[in-house]
């Protein structure tokens, strides 16, 4: 093992390789906490090779893309969210709102602020809300204004997913409640958040592969998904004008805790197996795509969606 002594990942295996084998021998609860995934998701690690060819794990090193920003991320207590909030704090934002579903997710919303805290000069805001309700976002959007006085970037990731392999037999309040957080809970709080964005700012979500290659066990999810995909296109459309630029991330399988949460044992073991890299990403992978696009190094990019996806072709 390698020791990291400062921020996430203090206890990283020597590469990304050995990270996913140690991750198929594990065993795992439905709990959905990010504190009991062992290995722990990597948060601020980027996998890749040494001069000499063999896998290694770096430290996310920023330099001033987002100095200054002011940010609302949703589901960024634990996995990708987490990564994207620590990224954007070592690259320079002053203020992010950590977005959570309720008092369960505490902890590791508390720990998440605590340790990008202690290695940057972001000040994080907590809020524990449902994003499904447009009450809730409001009270999410007035809360990052009286901590922060603007808004720069919203970063649209909280996400749901359940298992179904019978569509006949789906529950329909499981499919609202699938759209309410994956659809109408971006919608709201962009819709909201916009009155207070000038040119400049940016509306970032989190779409899938699922949306384009279809997952036979996910269908209301994928859905939801493909619905994320069209918002990013037609948003951005209509943003255009105002300088505020509207794009969209599909990750392949992600390494987070929403993962054992949905999955048998077998599937959590097998889980990343069909991309050509034959591995699941880090959230730190998915979440350097969100530097990207939410920086002035895409600034001639709106509508557009980035797969970071492990090799999978994907027809856009």
């Amino acid at each position: 093992m390698t020791k990291h002594a400062l921020g996430f990942d203090e206890d990283l295996p020597s590469d990304v390789y050995e990270f996913n084998e140690m991750r198929k021998r594990a065993r795992y609860s439905k709990t959905g906490i990010a504190s009991l995934l062992k290995p722990p998701p990597v948060s601020q690690h980027l996998p890749g090779f040494d001069n000499d060819g063999k896998p290694t794990f770096r430290p996310y090193v920023g330099s001033g893309k987002l100095d200054g920003k002011y940010v609302i991320i949703t589901g960024a207590d634990s996995g990708i969210g987490r990564a994207i909030a620590t990224l954007f704090a070592l690259e320079g934002a002053l203020g992010i709102t950590i977005v959570y579903r309720d008092e369960r997710e505490d902890a590791d919303a508390k720990y998440t602020k605590d340790t990008i805290e202690a290695q940057s000069k972001c000040k994080i805001n907590l809020i524990a809300r449902d994003i499904g309700y447009e009450k809730n976002c409001q009270e999410i959007i007035d809360s990052h204004l009286e901590k922060f006085g603007q808004i720069t970037h919203i970063v649209n990731n909280a996400a749901e997913q359940t298992k179904n392999l019978e569509f006949e037999t789906i529950d329909t309040s499981i499919v609202e409640r699938t759209f309410r957080t994956n659809v109408f809970g971006p919608m709201f709080l962009t819709k909201l958040a916009l009155k207070h964005m000038k040119a400049g700012g940016v509306i970032a979500n989190t779409a899938s592969v699922a949306a384009y290659r279809g997952m036979d066990n996910l269908v209301d999810y994928s859905s939801t998904k493909g619905a994320i995909v069209s918002f990013t296109r037609a948003l951005s459309q209509q943003l255009a004008p105002r300088r505020i630029r509207v794009n969209a991330v599909a990750p392949g399988p992600v390494w987070t805790p929403l993962i054992p949460n949905t999955f048998t044992e077998e599937e959590i073991h097998n889980f990343g197996s069909f991309p050509p890299f034959k591995r699941p990403a880090q959230p730190a992978e998915i979440a350097a795509c969100f530097v990207f696009i939410c920086s002035d190094m895409s600034s001639f990019m709106t509508g557009q969606v980035v797969h970071p996806n492990g090799g999978t072709v994907i027809n856009t």
